[in-house]
């Protein structure tokens, strides 16, 4: 089958309230960090040779040599990715087993799978699921191949990570992780169609039929309250959830 064109096992709109087929669950696994500081630009011309124009030189290089130290250091607070956002990859040889994320995908042209071998059958499936916004995924140490068509990079989630929670999310965002992308509470989404408003509550990223706490398919307006316990807030073709208490 092609990667791209598969049609996930997961909850996806369409599905009626806990319609998820795949299972599975894993654990969650640490970020790496890396980046690298730019070149010095410091190149003065040495005509004359004189003290003046040597001291000149002087300064212009310590200057620059500042801003690379400068530079080097703000880039080590970048994110690394841990694998690309398409291929098959091993677990445990090419991919650890834990927690990633992939953000920016549009147009469900994201796939990516869980699978416990390398036939590529429909058996082999453990979960799997078309991605627009952000998606969050555990591979557990039990998988075989984590498997990605295009998707943005992976970057591998501090299970300690904080962030500023925000109270208004992309109704086509994909995965919010509660309490760092999308703060607790009682949100509203309003003028919806033809059933294609898809939300989802989780306790993992295991995209596991046990791993749903609540989901809906919904037209008009729509209200859920995340729970500070809950895990992650998945919304597909969904107008913006705004938190109204």
């Amino acid at each position: 089958m092609g990667a791209k064109g598969k049609i996930a096992l997961g909850v996806v709109v369409s599905v009626v309230v806990i319609g998820a087929v795949s299972a599975n669950a894993g654990d969650d696994g640490n970020s790496g960090s890396g980046g690298k500081g730019k070149d010095s630009a410091a190149s003065a011309e040495r005509g004359s040779g004189t003290k003046s124009d040597t001291k000149s030189d002087t300064k212009s290089g310590t200057k620059s040599g500042a801003d690379t130290k400068k530079d080097a250091k703000a880039g080590k607070a970048e994110k690394k990715a841990a694998f690309q956002g398409d291929g098959d990859f091993e677990v445990g040889t090419d991919v650890k087993p834990g927690t990633y994320r992939t953000t920016g995908n549009t147009d469900s042209l994201c796939y990516w799978e869980r699978a416990k071998d390398a036939s590529g059958e429909m058996d082999s499936i453990l979960a799997n699921d078309n991605v627009s916004g952000t998606s969050y995924v555990t591979i557990p140490a039990g998988d075989k191949l984590f498997k990605s068509s295009g998707c943005k990079d992976w970057e591998a989630v501090d299970a300690k990570a904080t962030g500023t929670p925000a109270a208004l999310v992309k109704g086509d965002g994909g995965m919010h992780r509660v309490g760092v992308d999308i703060a607790p509470g009682t949100y509203r989404s309003t003028g919806n169609t033809d059933d294609l408003c898809y939300w989802e509550r989780t306790k993992d990223a295991s995209h596991s039929l046990e791993s749903i706490l609540a989901n809906n398919n919904v037209s008009g307006t729509a209200v859920v309250t995340v729970a500070a316990g809950d895990a992650y807030f998945k919304t597909t073709g969904c107008k913006d959830w705004k938190k109204t208490g």
